[in-house]
């Protein structure tokens, strides 16, 4: 389940993804992308969701000055890097819960590792294709260095796309002191492609000697420097996941055991984010920010609107394969016109209400003739739910008594 999530670093506000395990969080990580990437490169969000199937949540942001985060690229450096990250973590400790885990890809690597000594919480670091020292990226804009040190910046071109590089950063990169590894105190593990055309694999040589135990390294085979591929990015997911494990304090998530048939829902935050549960599945209920939720999931209307709109779409699939129709796709829109927050705060109001009215709008596929058209609209009707709405429903409340 993926949140959008915003955070202030140094008066800028940047812009995130962070991916939740549906069934709650064992422990918190950091994703920093490439240098000149975002948060939504193959590998920052193949790894972040693959993670979320072993109970880790996992933030992924856009630096200052890249994707939908504010600031200017220009004026960012390699130390504005590490201090965005600083400012993730506080981000995380301050709204959900410390990250324990952070994973650098790239120039991402060397921030993790000069960030690591600031942030008491993180116990476990990868780096994925990193360089020993952020200086190393330098040789990406290396044909413009002279420009640039002569006319305080140059236009380069990066992966395909311009970039304003100015010599605060080429200065600030020289100039950084970068983490000592032997005082590092972390669990590390360093991932990089003997194949890596970026950045050699002499660079991840470097960083696994300068660390102390406990230290680990994984060859990504024949992978690209931004393992584009997704076998590659499982791969590493699975082996990082595997890793931590052993290093970060998990904590153990216990869904409540639920009879088939039933659905359990039980409050998370003691206002509007619920536990919903059923005998195999599990997802969240919520409200929106501007009302006082954290928008975690679907609101209740939604949740009706989803049980009609779902249930319409089984049955006309059931009819049309029952009859062999050439149904290639079929999708339904619902609007129902009313706010749960607004309808909750009149609930004990005993005035009769009007009729309520759901719109149901579908899109058929396929070539259909008419006839064939009017009778799946006719059978959208007769869906279980739809039969449910509009038949007498009586909802026996009690109470339990333990």
């Amino acid at each position: 389940m993926r949140r959008k999530v915003q955070f202030q670093s140094d008066g800028m506000t940047l812009s995130g993804a962070l991916e939740m395990p549906e069934s709650g969080a064992r422990a918190y990580a950091l994703f920093a992308h490439c240098f000149t990437c975002g948060k939504d490169t193959a590998a920052a969000s193949r790894i972040s969701r693959a993670l979320t199937r072993d109970g880790i949540a996992v933030l992924r942001f856009d630096f200052t000055g890249l994707g939908n985060s504010d600031g200017d690229f220009a004026n960012t450096n390699f130390s504005s890097n590490v201090q965005d990250l600083i400012a993730a973590a506080e981000f995380l400790d301050r709204e959900f819960e410390a990250p324990q885990l952070l994973i650098g890809h790239s120039l991402g690597g060397a921030a993790v590792l000069s960030a690591a000594s600031s942030l008491p919480s993180i116990k476990a670091i990868v780096t994925i294709g990193a360089a020993h020292k952020a200086e190393h990226v330098v040789h990406n804009f290396q044909a413009s260095l002279d420009e640039i040190r002569e006319n305080g910046e140059a236009e380069v071109n990066l992966a395909g796309r311009t970039f304003k590089i100015k010599k605060q950063f080429v200065d600030d990169l020289e100039s950084f002191e970068a983490q000592d590894l032997g005082k590092l105190r972390k669990a590390l593990l360093v991932m990089h492609s003997p194949l890596d055309d970026t950045v050699g694999l002499s660079e991840a040589e470097l960083i696994y000697k300068a660390a102390k135990h406990p230290k680990s390294f994984v060859s990504l085979d024949a992978a690209d420097h931004l393992l584009t591929k997704k076998t590659d990015a499982e791969y590493a997911s699975t082996m990082i996941a595997s890793w931590a494990n052993r290093y970060l304090e998990l904590k153990e998530v216990v869904r409540p055991s639920v009879e088939a048939g039933k659905v359990l829902v039980s409050e998370k935050d003691h206002k509007f984010t619920l536990h919903v549960s059923s005998d195999d599945h599990y997802w969240q209920a919520d409200e929106p920010r501007a009302i006082g939720g954290n928008n975690t999931g679907p609101d209740p209307y939604e949740h009706l609107l989803a049980s009609l709109g779902t249930c319409t779409v089984m049955t006309i699939r059931l009819y049309a394969e029952r009859k062999s129709l050439p149904l290639k796709d079929v999708s339904v829109e619902l609007r129902h016109g009313r706010e749960y927050y607004k309808d909750c705060e009149s609930c004990a109001d005993e005035e009769p209400r009007k009729i309520e009215v759901i719109e149901r709008e579908l899109t058929l596929v396929g070539d259909l003739t008419e006839d064939q058209r009017q009778k799946i609209l006719e059978i959208a009707d007769k869906c279980p739910v739809h039969r449910t709405l509009h038949s007498e429903l009586h909802v026996n409340t009690s109470l339990r008594i333990d």
